[in-house]
């Protein structure tokens, strides 16, 4: 009965509330995730692995995991890139591979980037995890498994110590679903995702940076969820910081830089809304490395890329 309950709270914010894209509290530190026009910004060859386990405690609960790479080209104008990722709740499973483009436009205070992201997701749908407690043998629907081609596009500009940036995900629209029960035929569309995303960077003194940053994110028959996020850099080496999210949630997160090149972040979300008695919270481990393989590039402080 737990596993049905969470599956049903699952359902209900998946459905009633159209979010196709798994969520991320540590997108200040893969943009990639989000927008495609960042692609190449941090120079160098950067590659990310990210888990996040959601709602601790409830059976079915969102699990994520993706790894990205992208760098620039040599002539720094642009950036290629390629992600992959698995996002499941309870019997669904999402799966795609995205390979980036970006376009430099190099300005002497910063850059402005346009970029495209193209590739493919796979979804399946597992009925046979449902654990019904009384079976009906009515409700018999049929797996579901789908190949679906897809496109997001962006752009992104930044500087030393600012950063904004646009992106549309899920351009096609495309039907990802479909199931039947009995007679009834249910079809399924990715929807378009709207994101919107700036922030910035204030020194405090020669060692300490205060850098506040913001993420929008907008899609059809839902709230728009705002993320708003404070953090603190200490010696371009530790941060820690907080964010609020619209859906009643706090989330508390670092990062520290390991070596010049590899860098490991974590977060905890915690949740105030109706969640809040059934879970645990959100974990979500992060692991960067930068990887400069060429020795022709000279990172700036990153403050935030």
């Amino acid at each position: 009965m737990k596993k049905l309950t969470g599956l049903f709270l699952l359902f209900f914010s998946v459905s009633a509330f159209a979010q196709q894209d798994p969520l991320f509290s540590q997108y200040m530190f893969n943009k990639l995730l989000l927008n495609p026009a960042y692609t190449g910004s941090r120079e160098v060859l950067t590659v990310d692995l990210l888990d996040r386990y959601q709602w601790v405690g409830i059976d079915g609960a969102p699990r994520t995991f993706t790894v990205g790479a992208h760098m620039a080209t040599r002539n720094k104008k642009v950036g290629l890139g390629v992600y992959a990722y698995r996002d499941a709740i309870g019997p669904m499973v999402n799966q795609g591979l995205m390979a980036s483009y970006a376009y430099r436009l190099l300005m002497p205070g910063g850059s402005l980037s346009f970029g495209l992201q193209a590739g493919f997701k796979y979804f399946d749908f597992d009925w046979t995890q449902m654990n019904v407690e009384d079976p009906d043998y009515v409700f018999n629907p049929q797996d579901v498994q789908r190949f679906t081609p897809d496109a997001n596009f962006g752009i992104y500009y930044q500087s030393r110590r600012y950063f904004a940036g646009l992106s549309s995900k899920q351009l096609f629209q495309n039907e990802y679903g479909k199931s039947y029960s009995g007679d009834k035929t249910t079809y399924t569309k990715l929807l378009r995702h709207f994101y919107a995303m700036g922030g910035a960077a204030f020194p405090i003194d020669d060692k300490i940076v205060f850098r506040p940053s913001m993420l929008v994110k907008f899609v059809k028959n839902a709230p728009i969820q705002l993320d708003v996020n404070a953090s603190i850099l200490f010696d371009n080496i530790f941060w820690v910081g907080a964010s609020y999210r619209t859906e009643q949630a706090v989330v508390l997160l670092t990062e520290f830089r390991i070596s010049k090149s590899v860098r490991v972040g974590y977060s905890y979300d915690i949740y105030f809304g109706p969640l809040l008695p059934y879970n645990k919270g959100s974990h979500e481990i992060r692991l960067g490395f930068d990887l400069d393989f060429m020795n022709e590039r000279t990172l700036t402080p990153r403050f935030f890329f």
